[in-house]
């Protein structure tokens, strides 16, 4: 029985059906404890490689993806963030914009949740098996520079613009770009244009992103023409989550609802 065992072990490693190699006698126990037909026993044991190759290939992603934390929906404290669109949000969470190539632009002052938001759909993304990528927008345009300095440019954005189907930028507007990193920017978002989905956050409204952009107003109305055209537009409101423990506390000053500008 033992050689028996090793021969299928052997021989499911060589089809490379591992989690099959180590799960199948386990399963196969189960079957003969419960009276199992041959068609479940085997439904169970296919079921084992594709939850094993399901997970190898989440962890991969994850790791691409490069979120800097792991943040889910659920946890979103909508009861403090009162001035967030909780069903327009919630009906993004089918993920249904990536299969249309659609963007999310989360709007609204720093500390409302934006990024929580985002990181949390592109988690979800993750989890359906979609190559996702996370980045925040001063990080993007520093390797778009090195990338460019060292001639590797279209190679970059091959890999890290244009594969993931979903490109999640952070933080647009907290430093404004020169005159190339706006240039760059425009083409990420240009190259991607109908073909991949893009999150992005901003703390500027959109009367304001020229400043971002090397106060180019032209290059920034091509942008935006492209990043809203198939977009889901959600604005934010409210006060700083990261600051209301300290408010209650008297540590910081209170002070009256931020409103988007």
């Amino acid at each position: 029985m033992n050689l028996q065992y090793d021969q299928i072990r052997d021989r499911c490693e060589s089809l490379k059906l591992n989690a099959m190699a180590v799960e199948w006698a386990a399963i196969a126990a189960n079957a003969s404890s419960n009276d199992w037909s041959l068609a479940d026993f085997l439904e169970q044991l296919l079921q084992s490689e594709i939850n094993a190759r399901t997970l190898r290939t989440q962890e991969t992603l994850l790791k691409f993806a490069a979120l800097p934390a792991i943040k889910h929906f659920d946890d979103y404290d909508f009861k403090f963030a009162s001035g967030a669109p909780r069903q327009q949000l919630l009906e993004l969470t089918g993920l249904a914009f990536i299969e249309r190539a659609e963007n999310i632009v989360l709007l609204g002052p720093s500390g409302v949740g934006k990024s929580h938001m985002a990181i949390s759909l592109g988690y979800k993304a993750i989890m359906a098996g979609i190559k996702t990528r996370f980045i925040t927008a001063a990080d993007l345009m520093l390797q778009l520079s090195t990338a460019k300095a060292q001639g590797r440019l279209e190679q970059y954005l091959k890999r890290s613009i244009l594969s993931p189907r979903l490109l999640i930028i952070d933080e647009i507007g907290y430093l404004p770009f020169g005159r190339e990193e706006a240039n760059l920017f425009f083409n990420v978002i240009a190259k991607r244009y109908e073909s991949g989905s893009v999150i992005v956050t901003s703390n500027l409204p959109f009367s304001q992103w020229s400043t971002a952009f090397a106060d180019d107003a032209t290059l920034t109305a091509a942008l935006l023409d492209r990043l809203l055209h198939h977009s889901h537009i959600v604005q934010i409101s409210g006060e700083s989550y990261r600051l209301k423990n300290k408010k209650s506390a008297g540590i910081a000053p209170p002070h009256t609802l931020i409103k988007q500008r």
